[in-house]
């Protein structure tokens, strides 16, 4: 039965106050000849073996590293009871480490963003994974693994994730005009800018004297590298707007609406974005409220108080509260 959630304590969090893992996550490539992404993997025991894992998808123009924190806090929170969780904090391609790999087939969507996924799992010979979580865009591409992966795209030997994290983002399909488009004038400005970027201080100069906040910018700055006189972007632009105009097109409604049994997809909103119309709550806590029938599984929606799309960064605590005791109960 589906469920709709409101935020509240969780006792037991008392890790949370615990010294967190200071373990320098490591960085793994994958074979890069069959141009499967890269990935940084964080434990917070490395030196036991894991019992379980999830993969986490980072939002556009991101990478993995952005949930490298919140991962660790997670990952220590859930080891009260001496299980081992690690998580996966995959570079989608076009982003991160990914984007110095060559040989990801076109088109750049959604579908193919989740199909390096798979990939990645028979890459290495791992266990499919028990949970993924996907903020924003990433969100997105994990709906679409799942909806791949149920219906057999990746081969029969593909296992359903036990839980589905969607963060802060919109399952439908997003119209440009329901929005500030800030996202639109940030791709089109990147596009715009010379090639190499002088410094990092001349972008974010740049940015502010555009009209563009200054943690915005500071963070665009932050997704620059050394590139011999200059610094380039540690994604590729042009093909993250083919992803980003892709993710804006899909629509998971139905997937929602029938998820497939043994999976819980759970939304996560968070309270001051602007990403959500009071239709798509609505839709959301519609569906939760009904449930699903028996032969299908669970779909649940949750309330992030405190925090805007940066839901990692401005209320980790609240979305620990919401995560972790849902990921205890699959023990």
């Amino acid at each position: 039965m589906s469920s709709i959630c409101r935020t509240k304590p969780v006792e037991g969090l008392r890790l949370l106050n615990r010294v967190l893992t200071t373990s320098t996550p490591y960085i793994h490539w994958s074979d890069r000849s069959i141009a499967t992404v890269a990935f940084e993997e964080v434990r917070s025991s490395p030196e036991k073996p894991y019992d379980f894992t999830a993969f986490i998808f980072h939002g556009l123009l991101g990478s993995g590293r952005n949930w490298r924190s919140f991962s660790r806090s997670l990952g220590s929170s859930l080891s009260a009871d001496g299980v081992n969780w690690r998580m996966i904090l995959v570079d989608l391609r076009n982003h991160g480490n990914s984007a110095k790999i060559e040989g990801f087939v076109p088109p750049h969507d959604m579908e193919n963003a989740a199909k390096d996924v798979a990939n990645l799992v028979n890459s290495k010979g791992w266990d499919w994974p028990d949970v993924v979580i996907g903020h924003s865009m990433g969100g997105k591409v994990a709906l679409q693994y799942v909806e791949s992966c149920s219906r057999g795209v990746y081969g029969q030997s593909a296992r359903l994730p036990k839980q589905l994290w969607v963060l802060d983002s919109v399952p439908g399909k997003v119209n440009p005009d329901d929005s500030n488009r800030e996202v639109e004038k940030v791709m089109q400005t990147l596009q715009s800018l010379p090639s190499p970027i002088p410094s990092r201080k001349w972008l974010v100069d740049h940015m502010l004297k555009l009209g563009f906040s200054k943690a915005l910018s500071e963070w665009l700055g932050s997704n620059l590298e050394k590139s011999g006189d200059g610094m380039t972007w540690n994604f590729n632009i042009e093909a993250a707007a083919e992803m980003f105009d892709s993710y804006r097109e899909k629509d998971y409604w139905p997937l929602l609406e029938h998820p497939p049994k043994g999976t819980e997809i759970a939304i996560v909103h968070a309270e001051k974005s602007d990403r959500w119309d009071p239709e798509t709550v609505q839709k959301l806590e519609s569906i939760a409220s009904n449930g699903t029938g028996g032969s299908e599984g669970k779909m649940s929606y949750h309330l992030l108080p405190n925090s805007g799309h940066w839901v990692h960064v401005e209320n980790p605590k609240g979305l620990l509260e919401i995560i972790t005791p849902k990921l205890a109960s699959i023990v």
